[in-house]
């Protein structure tokens, strides 16, 4: 159901008692390893597919590039609220949940959701990490500007990243041929953000599927410096074979993650 169908009701309390019950399963599973999780980034036509959905929603042409993530955040801080309630639920058992903003376009963005995560208390005693995500251009060119608005580490999106990098819509099947994240301006974009992250202190994940697809890209991000990958279930056997082949091409010792 939407968020807003639940607020309409005077039920926002069992949208955050869900949403926190799916939140707590993970954290429960892996505890005492970190669990990053990645604020809501529905876009606007999976919003509108959500039960009720469709009288809260706008269509757009191009819901990739529209109202999505840091941006909904901040201009509907009521349904932010019930998720950052979601957040504190869980983290008041569960100390190894890490937050992380998806789809932030400026510094001040950033800075806005910060303000609002600080609003709930979740900021209150310093230990939650706020990671964010670098899936827009505007992430690489000037990521010292976001860092400075005070992040603990990134993950770069390798598939929003390599469609904005290229003008590329994913989704097009003429273009098909076209998406690569092996593009030497894409590479060159995940380079700068990597040795950016990494000389200010920063932790540096990648999701995508180029690390478990392409072990040459899977070298060059432990080259860099990269301290994980983000992968579905499935790949993880192979993608860590593929880092440590990689770890061992490169003479470093295994990370053993």
């Amino acid at each position: 159901k939407h968020p807003r169908a639940y607020l309409e009701e005077g039920k926002g309390h069992e949208y955050t008692e869900r949403m926190a019950a799916g939140i707590r399963e993970f954290c429960a599973a892996f505890a005492p390893r970190p669990v990053v999780y990645r604020l809501t980034d529905f876009k606007t036509n999976e919003y509108a597919n959500l039960d009720g959905g469709d009288r809260f929603e706008e269509v757009e042409e191009n819901p990739m590039i529209g109202y999505r993530g840091a941006s909904r955040y901040v201009r509907e801080p009521d349904v932010f609220a019930l998720e950052l309630e979601a957040i504190k639920l869980v983290r008041s058992e569960f100390s190894n949940l890490k937050v992380m903003v998806p789809f932030v376009r400026t510094p001040i963005e950033l800075r806005r959701v910060k303000e609002l995560i600080a609003e709930s208390g979740l900021l209150t005693d310093g230990s939650l990490k706020l990671w964010m995500m670098v899936e827009v251009p505007s992430n690489v060119l000037i990521l010292d500007r976001f860092i400075d608005e005070g992040i603990d580490g990134i993950s770069i999106g390798s598939n929003d990243l390599t469609q904005l990098v290229l003008g590329v819509d994913r989704d097009s099947e003429k273009l098909a041929d076209t998406f690569d994240e092996r593009n030497e301006a894409v590479l060159l974009a995940i380079e700068t953000a990597v040795k950016t992250a990494r000389a200010r202190g920063l932790t540096v994940s990648i999701c995508g599927q180029a690390p478990s697809v392409y072990p040459e890209v899977s070298e060059r991000l432990v080259e860099w410096g990269a301290t994980s990958v983000s992968v579905s279930p499935d790949m993880i056997d192979q993608t860590r074979e593929i880092i440590a082949a990689a770890e061992s091409k490169l003479g470093i010792s295994p990370s053993g993650n």
